[in-house]
């Protein structure tokens, strides 16, 4: 009878065992599987640390209270490159930076590729890639779904300089403050050389009327300031104040748009971040394993990374006035959205070890 009980109990034990590892098993599958996002929108601000930008005296007390009760605040989120051009780059290719891109590319040169190097790495100098380097915005377009760039005071789509010639919009003119160093798309041969450049890739003044249904919403839309409402002059050649007190009087303006949306309500999200983190002592600080490139020893020109900015996600599938704490980086962003439409991770953003927005940040 004791030798019954115990083969009973040892079975019961196993049996209970094996109950417990499937429901965890599925449990960690649901955390780790991305929501069901069908339209993302990114807007990047510049040149801010996350002290200056999150903390109590931010000058910016709509995204740093507002917004910020309404999503969750990645804390330890980094720039991956110095200057600005990389960390636009980053994001929608997974290239890392290179010497012309850590000047911003003061001069529109193609890029001389010489090779390719692990993971995804175009290897070579210069600023606009060849047709071979893939970006998301191919990505999406080849799965079916939509993008476009909404570039404010950009006017003509796709407006970039002339292939060799020196960039123009790299200061601010009253009545013009694109800079082209912050529109990723047109430093892609793929892009500019095809129609769906002048569809795409337009002036911000053609997101309300996209916003207006589901249909007309892009899959991916990636929403640049100029350099008055991104934070990155201060003060602005129109005499406004810039830096971060213009940055949130715009988005006052139109993250309200966006929120109302159809395609937001539906199923939406909206990641608000800044390129790098810069100021009077700049942070070359890094996350998430990165480190130097094939093209760029230093990422960060005096260190490994773009600093620490931190970004905002809001979404339905994300708690209001939460906080996550795990390391991410531009290249995690790129990885996230990839996951949620189930496309290969291109460059950086398949690097080993890398991680994308997991439970802590669809946390609702």
């Amino acid at each position: 009878m004791t030798t019954g009980r115990s083969l009973f109990a040892a079975g019961l034990a196993l049996l209970t065992a094996l109950v417990v590892a499937v429901t965890s098993s599925g449990d960690d599958a649901r955390a780790a599987a991305p929501p069901p996002v069908g339209h993302v929108f990114v807007i990047n601000l510049e040149n801010k640390g996350f002290d200056e930008t999150w903390g109590p005296d931010s000058k910016a007390p709509y995204l740093s209270r507002t917004l910020r009760a309404q999503g969750n605040l990645l804390t330890q989120y980094y720039g991956t490159a110095h200057n600005s051009l990389g960390n636009y780059l980053a994001q929608i290719s997974g290239q890392g930076p290179n010497a012309e891109t850590q000047a911003d590319c003061q001069t529109y040169s193609p890029f001389r590729q010489t090779g390719t190097a692990a993971p995804g790495q175009a290897v070579g100098q210069g600023c606009v890639y060849p047709s071979s380097v893939p970006t998301l915005a191919g990505q999406l377009t080849g799965s079916g779904r939509t993008w476009k760039g909404y570039m404010e005071d950009m006017g003509t789509p796709c407006r970039h300089p002339r292939l060799g010639a020196v960039d123009d919009t790299q200061q601010a003119r009253v009545g013009d403050q694109y800079a082209a160093r912050h529109n990723p798309f047109v430093y892609f041969a793929s892009i500019t050389g095809s129609p769906e450049c002048a569809a795409d890739d337009v002036d911000l003044s053609a997101l309300p009327r996209d916003l207006q249904q589901v249909r007309t919403t892009p899959t991916l839309s990636y929403i640049t300031p100029d350099l008055c409402d991104d934070a990155h002059d201060a003060p602005c050649v129109d005499g406004r104040p810039g830096g971060l007190a213009s940055a949130d009087e715009w988005l006052r303006t139109w993250v309200p748009k966006i929120l109302a949306s159809p395609a937001y309500q539906q199923d939406g999200m909206l990641i608000v971040t800044f390129d790098e983190s810069d100021g009077p002592q700049q942070d070359s600080g890094a996350c998430c394993g990165e480190g130097p490139g094939p093209n760029a020893p230093l990422p960060g020109i005096t260190g490994p990374g773009g600093g620490r900015t931190g970004a905002l996600v809001l979404s339905k599938h994300v708690r209001p006035g939460s906080t996550s704490d795990t390391p991410y980086n531009h290249y995690s962003l790129l990885a996230s959205i990839e996951d949620l439409f189930a496309l290969p991770r291109l460059g950086y953003a398949g690097s080993p070890g890398l991680t994308p927005f997991g439970a802590d940040v669809y946390n609702a």
